[in-house]
């Protein structure tokens, strides 16, 4: 009998190696929180909640979570990672340590989530300023997009309730700043809601922006440079008036639900008002077309607000509504920006959809689930996430080029955080050394040069 050879060969495993790194591509997510001077604002913002004698900082703390989110943890316990290994993440607080802390800020209710949010607020102004051309708002404009998102609660939580999609849990309503074509996104906002929360209930839209726009620089947080952009939840009388309201002036380009009113308008639209959609290459979208509505449609909605409707062949297989007309799939949304051909207001509230992208970044960053049982403390959990996902975002956007500034949570740990590394001391020097043969180690140190040469964030 021959022995089998298998396909891969056998390796003999044994414990006790010493000096090896494990997550050693981690260092680039805590260059990013040095540069950034994350560190240093949220130790800050967090002082009032250090006990005397206390021997690790909240601050410090809050951190070392979000790292381990951000490196694919999703419970408390996850810092463990970081514990490990401590000549990269530094001393690591205990599991009762960080678990009191976050009983701490959950029982201080928003004086906590105020003092984070605007040390987060301080630092997005000083990593704008760093990525320059880069930034969010290069082009002196800044998209915000609101959408909701579903958290499946596989327990007894404070605040779960039966879901519209008939599950069970809660229903965030979380904002994100688009990156554009070139990068990613970063959370701005995110509100804690019970799983039967509305979906376009306005109060809830209106606190979301205004979360959003407090994250802003200040010249961002009024006027016709930023942009709001919402599915069909966020087209109520009440958030649209919120918006163009005066003294407030923001632009908005939101979803509206194809009512019967719109329907009957959107027959009467002769064929010479259709418009090509286009793509954001500037050609045609192939059977799509784009008409603008008027008259007395638009009674009761604030001055300058423009209808728009597309319709479009519908993707073999789907089926029509009873809303969609001539064999057409019907959309519609309102904005008040003037001036611009309709086609390329469609292509840019169709952009949207990037939202969606953006959320499946959060449910892989500690958003599968909120593993705390109070709302207060998923609150603060909501807040460490944030805190996770701005990292992923920041650290590309600062660091990376070409395809990679566009990788998502998931690639970025498989080729980036998950490279092993071996710790060499020299003299009073400490040198992590990655894996030649790594296909991605030059895009790790390449990152790592381009986050050194950035100025001080003293």
């Amino acid at each position: 009998m021959k022995k089998r050879i298998g396909s891969y060969p056998r390796v003999r495993i044994e414990g006790g190696g010493r000096a090896v790194v494990s997550q050693a591509g981690g260092v680039l997510l805590v260059e990013t929180v040095r540069e950034a001077g994350l560190d240093t604002a949220i130790s800050a913002a967090l002082t009032r909640w250090r006990k005397v004698r206390a021997m690790h900082d909240p601050g410090k703390i809050l951190l070392d979570v979000a790292l381990a989110v951000a490196l694919g943890g999703d419970c408390l316990a996850d810092v463990a990672m970081l514990r490990t290994e401590p000549a990269v993440f530094g001393p690591v607080a205990s599991d009762p340590t960080i678990s009191r802390l976050i009983d701490t800020l959950a029982a201080s209710g928003d004086k906590a989530l105020q003092a984070i949010r605007a040390a987060l607020a301080e630092v997005r102004k000083h990593v704008w300023r760093l990525a320059d051309r880069e930034a969010p708002d290069a082009g002196g404009t800044v998209t915000v997009d609101l959408d909701g998102v579903l958290v499946i609660a596989h327990s007894d939580k404070e605040d779960a309730a039966p879901t519209w999609k008939r599950t069970y849990g809660h229903h965030p309503l979380m904002g994100f700043v688009d990156h554009g074509p070139g990068g990613t996104g970063e959370p701005v906002a995110a509100l804690l809601r019970p799983g039967n929360a509305g979906s376009n209930t306005a109060t809830d839209h209106i606190t979301a922006t205004g979360l959003a726009l407090a994250q802003l620089p200040k010249k961002y947080r009024r006027g016709r440079r930023t942009l709001i952009r919402t599915d069909s939840a966020g087209g109520t009388h009440d958030f649209v008036a919120w918006l163009a309201q005066r003294g407030r002036w923001l632009s908005y380009s939101v979803g509206m639900v194809i009512t019967e009113a719109i329907h009957q308008h959107v027959l009467k639209v002769p064929e010479s008002a259709w418009t090509p959609a286009i793509e954001a290459e500037g050609e045609i979208r192939d059977g799509a077309w784009v008409a603008e509505l008027t008259g007395d449609i638009l009674d009761g909605w604030p001055e300058g607000m423009r209808l728009i409707v597309r319709k479009e062949r519908p993707h073999p297989g789907a089926q029509l509504r009873l809303t969609d007309a001539g064999g057409m799939r019907l959309t519609c949304f309102a904005t008040n920006t003037p001036g611009r051909p309709i086609a390329e207001l469609e292509l840019r509230h169709r952009l949207r959809a990037r939202a969606e992208d953006r959320i499946r970044a959060a449910r892989a960053t500690g958003l599968r689930n909120l593993p705390l049982h109070r709302t207060a403390q998923n609150r603060i959990w909501l807040e460490i996430v944030q805190i996770a996902l701005e990292l992923l975002a920041w650290m590309p956007m600062l660091a990376l080029t070409g395809k990679a500034r566009l990788w998502e949570p998931r690639r970025l740990r498989l080729r980036l955080f998950t490279a092993a590394g071996q710790l060499v001391t020299t003299g009073r020097r400490r040198i992590l050394r990655l894996a030649r043969h790594w296909p991605w180690t030059g895009h790790i140190t390449a990152a790592l040069e381009r986050l050194s040469l950035l100025p001080n964030p003293g």
